[in-house]
């Protein structure tokens, strides 16, 4: 059974008709041709698919697109903006935090959620709003440093400078 949803993605008004057992992933990969957010469970327990869905990050591979209708997506594809990185972009490149980069996409989405909050973080913030997403590349260590930089260029990062020993 189809039926016809108006959502904005990435700043651009779509009305698509979408089968209401489809999720919002599918929609976004398939019907809308954006496939930086990735299919890597299928069961909302890795975060590749992370969306933002009126600001909030959500896992699309379990959330319908019937759901999303008269809602604002925004995709790993909205970051990027006239050939610029964005902030947060711009700080996973600087620290490194990208290696294969299939969840990278999902990161960066929870990692802007947090930037455009208005709320500040710590690091146990950092460790607790990433813990959805899995990385089987990287032991996490750049990942956090990377959004403790974009958070702190933008004065949203309460974390404590740690003292080296010499």
């Amino acid at each position: 059974m189809e039926r016809e949803i108006t959502l904005t993605v990435n700043g651009e008004k779509k009305t698509i008709k979408v089968d209401f057992r489809q999720s919002l992933l599918d929609v976004i990969r398939e019907d809308l041709g954006l496939t930086g957010a990735k299919q890597g469970c299928g069961v909302g327990e890795c975060g590749a698919c992370a969306v933002l869905v009126n600001g909030e990050t959500i896992d699309s591979c379990i959330y319908l697109a019937v759901w999303a209708d008269g809602k604002e997506i925004r995709t790993i594809e909205s970051l990027e903006e006239d050939g610029e990185l964005s902030n947060m972009q711009k700080a996973f490149v600087d620290e490194g935090a990208v290696q294969c980069g299939f969840c990278t996409p999902g990161i960066l989405m929870t990692a802007t959620e947090m930037e455009e909050s208005g709320k500040s973080f710590s690091e146990e913030d950092i460790k607790r709003a990433l813990s959805g997403h899995l990385c089987r590349c990287t032991g996490y260590t750049k990942i956090i440093a990377a959004t403790k930089t974009g958070l702190k260029n933008v004065g949203r990062c309460s974390c404590e400078e740690k003292v080296k020993e010499v």
